[in-house]
């Protein structure tokens, strides 16, 4: 077991469930030292109610082995269907209804079990329920383990756009076990390299290197390269976000392939870990275009993307508009949250392992970017 720990954030790492309690006990140290909870801890002596909130997925195959782990006697579950779906504004109601119904309290506990979706919406409903009720994130999928479970940003989507209703709200402790790795399909792991190899155009060039190096045993899940991929990522991105918690400046490097990916996402429901694999080719395509990388460099990254089996471009069939579909994902990147003053915001790769926040590029030049990267 290994603990990264700032005043923002808690993220316990280990290679199974057994050591649940133990990091529970660490996030309390405080409060045990004080005499205020005994030092043998069960969770119902700091939480009348625990709540588990979890997807039909994860439900059979993790859900046994994770409760067998818990030290609690009053858990409730609350199982969604897995995919964005479940992101949405009659979810989010329905979960709330079910909390009052069981009658959780400001001194209850939500579990969020699973992987993206799941830590989205149930981080959104204990942001908002009764003002705030603490919650402990325990994502499954390799995207929540390095990413989305860390760092406080919750949230649910309307209609095509993603995450607009949602709060910054810390869980009180990320608790990854990185075997739950191996359960995902080859697509859903796949998927999550995405944003594994996201941290290393954003923060770690070397890190790149590593993923080339290694780029076969990661693929087979083998414990040690889980480990050290998890780890990493997980690192910088509680650096990062005890930095700038609330997305003042740093934070948004984090952002890096999301802002066209989300475009693409959205439009042609695809997975958030393709469409960000293609955001990220687009925003490389875009720096080589504008001269602000190397091609060496241009073509290292697109190699890593290819190494991992991720699509640099996005598919159309024969019956769809090429123009059209272009410009919708432009308006909905012009949509995007993260913009200010009726500009694109765009992180683009300035160096080696560094992004920039670029604010100035020409919407024809988005476009024909965002044309270039169809498969049609």
């Amino acid at each position: 077991m290994e603990k990264i720990e700032t005043a923002i954030c808690s993220v316990v790492i280990d290679k199974d469930y057994k050591s649940f309690n133990e990091a529970v006990k660490l996030v309390n140290s405080n409060d045990i030292n004080k005499g205020l909870i005994k030092a043998d801890i069960d969770l119902n002596d700091i939480y009348d109610k625990v709540l588990i909130i979890s997807d039909d997925n994860v439900y059979k195959h993790m859900m046994k082995e994770f409760t067998s782990s818990i030290k609690a006697k009053y858990i409730y579950e609350y199982i969604v269907s897995p995919g964005e779906q479940s992101k949405s504004l009659d979810v989010y109601e329905e979960i709330m209804n079910y909390c009052i119904r069981i009658n959780l309290s400001r001194k209850s506990l939500i579990l969020a079990l699973g992987g993206g979706v799941v830590g989205d919406l149930a981080g959104f409903i204990a942001s908002t329920y009764m003002r705030g009720i603490d919650i402990i994130q325990v994502p499954t999928s390799l995207l929540a383990q390095v990413d989305s479970s860390i760092g406080g940003k919750t949230g649910i989507n309307l209609g095509n756009f993603k995450n607009i209703m949602g709060s910054f709200y810390q869980p009180k402790l990320t608790y990854i076990n990185v075997n739950s790795l191996k359960s995902l399909s080859e697509e859903e792991f796949i998927s999550g390299m995405a944003e594994v190899i996201k941290y290393s155009a954003i923060y770690d060039y070397e890190f790149l290197d590593y993923l080339i190096e290694n780029s076969e045993a990661i693929l087979n899940k083998e414990e040690k390269y889980l480990y050290y991929i998890v780890k990493k990522c997980a690192g910088i991105k509680v650096e990062v976000v005890s930095n700038d918690e609330k997305e003042g400046g740093l934070r948004k490097i984090l952002n890096f392939g999301h802002t066209f990916g989300h475009g693409v996402e959205k439009l042609l429901k695809i997975s958030h870990g393709k469409a960000v694999s293609i955001g990220m080719a687009m925003a490389f395509k875009l720096s080589l275009d504008e001269k602000l990388i190397s091609k060496e460099y241009y073509d290292k990254f697109i190699r890593v993307i290819n190494l991992y089996k991720l699509p640099l471009k996005y598919d159309l069939n024969e019956n769809m508009d090429k123009d059209h579909i272009a410009k919708e994902i432009l308006y909905i990147m012009k949509s995007d949250k993260k913009n200010s003053f009726g500009k694109i915001n765009l992180i683009l790769p300035t160096e080696l392992g560094k992004v920039s926040l670029m604010d100035n590029i020409d919407e024809e030049k988005i476009l024909n970017i965002i044309r270039e990267s169809q498969n049609a």
